[in-house]
């Protein structure tokens, strides 16, 4: 897809990875109206943008239906046309086992990382079909493809967005929409403390990751070429790899590294 002169909605806009896929995007030329729970946030990505009305700003919760509804309204009129949108807003859970979570923190998780995404695309649908080439891009994740021993159910989330995702794909293909669906691996953003979680690192050792701006690059990279599925770091390419040669193996050695955990 080409994106110069292109119009996203970019949610979780207002740091991390969301950031930064917006920052990839205005220095390719695109214009994006941001979404994201923190004013503040958002007004910081506008200020490192520096790209004038180019970039709109709009607090948005994607768990709030109605609101949701009304935004695309809020995107045309900013900007005239919505050609994509990319779906980054997500939160994790604490580090213990399923069963130790709480029925509300269940629901936080499915609400944000899969109704969200729902919501979003529900809205934005059917102004992706009228343009003559769009993109819908779903955040999913590493631990949609491998499972971590602590975050149980926020993989189970991610699982429902990648196969409601490339669902999808699979419903339009033969129209003007690219469906794209992302898997990263372990980022370095604040990911966590926004979720309120404590980060650990299994067994005291350094966990490898990508920086947040390497990760916009990327998932700009993949839009642009159209990908049907885009890994997001080494860690998430090393594994995606093993768990194709031996899903129980795999599964067995992350396992054993996320055990001190918890």
């Amino acid at each position: 897809m080409e994106i110069a002169n292109r119009v996203f909605v970019v949610t979780g806009g207002g740091n991390g990875m969301g950031r930064q896929v917006a920052l990839s995007l205005v220095r390719r030329g695109a214009r994006v109206a941001l979404a994201d729970l923190s004013q503040e946030g958002l007004d910081e990505t506008v200020r490192l943008a520096a790209a004038g009305d180019r970039v709109s700003a709009h607090v948005l919760n994607v768990t709030d239906r109605a609101e949701v509804e009304r935004f695309p309204e809020a995107v045309a009129s900013a900007h005239g046309a919505v050609d994509a949108v990319v779906n980054i807003a997500g939160t994790i859970h604490r580090f213990v086992p399923f069963t130790e979570l709480t029925i509300d923190e269940e629901e936080r998780i499915m609400n944000v990382n899969f109704w969200g995404t729902v919501n979003m695309c529900r809205a934005f649908l059917p102004l992706l079909t009228a343009r003559p080439e769009a993109a819908l891009v779903n955040m999913s994740s590493l631990a949609a493809l491998i499972p971590f021993a602590g975050q149980t159910f926020y993989g189970a989330s991610k699982g429902a967005v990648k196969q409601f995702s490339e669902g999808l794909y699979a419903e339009l293909l033969g129209t003007s929409v690219s469906v794209i669906t992302l898997f990263p691996g372990n980022i370095s953003t604040s990911l966590a403390a926004n979720s309120g979680v404590e980060m650990i690192d299994p067994k005291g050792q350094k966990v490898r990751s990508t920086t947040p701006e390497e990760a916009g690059r990327i998932i700009v990279d993949g839009i642009a070429r159209n990908s049907f599925r885009v890994l997001v770091g080494a860690d998430a390419k090393m594994l995606e790899r093993l768990t194709r040669v031996s899903a129980r193996r795999t599964t067995a050695l992350v396992a054993s590294r996320m055990k001190s955990v918890l």
